[in-house]
């Protein structure tokens, strides 16, 4: 040992050498486990290589490699309880124009007006304060009770309206919500009068972005006996979602059903909602057609909790190609101030929001964000050693720790900092209104966005009538 070492140990003393020590182990033994790693990824053949399943992902991808990994351990099909993994970026390829000399900002101590009315020709419009609405998800079939009701109380907070969803009608939310929209879907339960007639608004559901065309049904050894009670369900009987809605396969059919349900209602505001396909121009028609007061056209990137993965990934019109075929058809047919359009799927920030209003939607509907406020830190109640969805599910292990009022408060918190941004966003504009902004306010930086909108090009000047410059000095 050199006398360099041997004069530090000395002036160290035991309790010195003893760390000296102990340093020089362990600096042995991560030596000796590096190399215990590294030899066989640098010298094992591939086909013996543990590296090869690193390649593997790379190829393969990290999320089909699990999924075909889950698939292979069930007899049934996989659920992702937020949905699927897919994104497009078309958004990220939108900007907003920005107010400052040719157009001056609005003043800062302007009020916004951030209103909205839903089925402006209804007998009872439904007229909320802010255009975003918590979108239908469903209590028993996929939340438990405890959510629903936060979504209720947020959404009454932020002065909105909140949708039942697939779930049976739940006397709590209704109590709890300021504004209630009866989702009447392909299912036996929710149909009777005294639930239409306490809602504000009926959506009548034909099938959303993550599940398309597809029923589901729900065992009944997973329920418990009040959910099945409030499904109006026998001892032993599942709870069936089908695919299609039982008497309707015409506008003529329709028709007559939203007349049926405004007679009920006493003429609150009765629309559709549909995931959007590649016919969707085509399905519009009908619901126009048919009389309906509000329109929701899902896009592709809507989440859910128990579709199938190949529904998810593979099926439906990304929302914002949606959202911008819809608001032709809407300019086509001079539907605005008529008809409203409501458009939902994937959508979670305030230029998100702000630019699906600007393409000519009237409202919007957050899903996946609203759980995921509504959750904020009581998260931390079971990660890191379980799921999220352990807190939010019926089913999960965890819902009793959900506490009510703090989601309500969270979400309540989410929505007013969201529309606040937007808020922000029009004075920027130099407008004083949301209902304002429009697709005069965007700029695309990609050919492909722009054409499919119907905007401007960033890259080139604006089309404008030509008047002579004369700049003073």
């Amino acid at each position: 040992m050199s006398e360099r070492k041997m004069s530090l140990i000395k002036r160290l003393g035991a309790a010195g050498l003893l760390t000296f020590g102990g340093i020089l182990a362990t600096r042995k033994i991560v030596d000796y486990i590096a190399d215990w790693i590294t030899y066989p990824l640098i010298q094992d053949q591939h086909e013996k290589n543990l590296w090869m399943l690193a390649t593997s992902i790379q190829r393969y991808d990290v999320n089909k490699l699990i999924q075909t990994e889950l698939r292979a351990g069930t007899d049934s099909f996989i659920e992702r309880p937020i949905g699927g993994p897919r994104t497009f970026n078309y958004l990220d390829k939108i900007l907003f124009n920005i107010a400052q000399l040719h157009k001056l900002p609005t003043k800062r101590e302007t009020n916004i007006d951030t209103g909205v009315t839903i089925g402006p020709q209804a007998r009872k419009p439904l007229r909320l304060k802010i255009p975003l609405l918590v979108a239908g998800m469903a209590y028993g079939l996929a939340l438990s009770e405890a959510y629903k009701i936060a979504f209720a109380k947020g959404s009454a907070r932020a002065g909105t309206a909140t949708n039942t969803g697939l779930g049976p009608w739940l006397e709590a939310e209704r109590k709890a919500a300021r504004h209630l929209i009866l989702q009447f879907s392909r299912i036996s339960w929710n149909r009777d009068e005294k639930y239409l007639k306490q809602s504000d608004a009926i959506e009548i559901q034909f099938g959303h972005g993550a599940n398309a065309g597809t029923g589901k049904t729900l065992k009944a050894e997973h329920m418990s006996g009040l959910l099945r009670k409030r499904l109006g369900l026998r001892r032993g009987q599942d709870a069936v979602i089908h695919n299609r809605l039982e008497g309707v396969a015409s506008q003529e059919d329709l028709k007559e059903l939203i007349e049926y349900l405004r007679k009920v209602t006493g003429g609150v505001p009765v629309g559709v909602k549909i995931g959007a396909g590649k016919d969707l121009e085509e399905d519009l028609k009908i619901i126009v057609g048919a009389g309906a007061d509000f329109v929701s056209v899902d896009g592709a990137e809507g989440g859910t909790h128990g579709s199938l993965p190949l529904l998810e990934d593979d099926f439906g019109v990304p929302t914002f190609i949606a959202a911008a075929r819809a608001a032709k058809f809407w300019e086509k047919h001079h539907l605005r101030g008529k008809v409203s359009l409501l458009v939902g799927g994937g959508l979670s920030t305030p230029g998100d929001c702000l630019k699906m209003l600007a393409l000519g939607a009237d409202a919007v509907y957050l899903g996946t964000a609203v759980l995921f406020a509504t959750t904020h830190t009581q998260v931390l109640k079971v990660v890191p050693f379980e799921p999220p969805t352990q807190l939010a599910w019926e089913n999960g292990k965890y819902k009793n720790k959900f506490k009510v009022e703090e989601g309500a408060k969270s979400l309540a918190r989410f929505l007013h900092a969201t529309v606040y941004e937007m808020e922000e966003g029009v004075k920027a504009l130099g407008k004083t209104s949301i209902r304002e902004v429009s697709k005069e306010d965007l700029f695309a930086i990609d050919k492909e966005v722009a054409e499919i909108a119907g905007i401007q090009l960033g890259y080139h000047e604006p089309k404008r009538k030509v008047r002579k410059y004369y700049p003073k000095f």
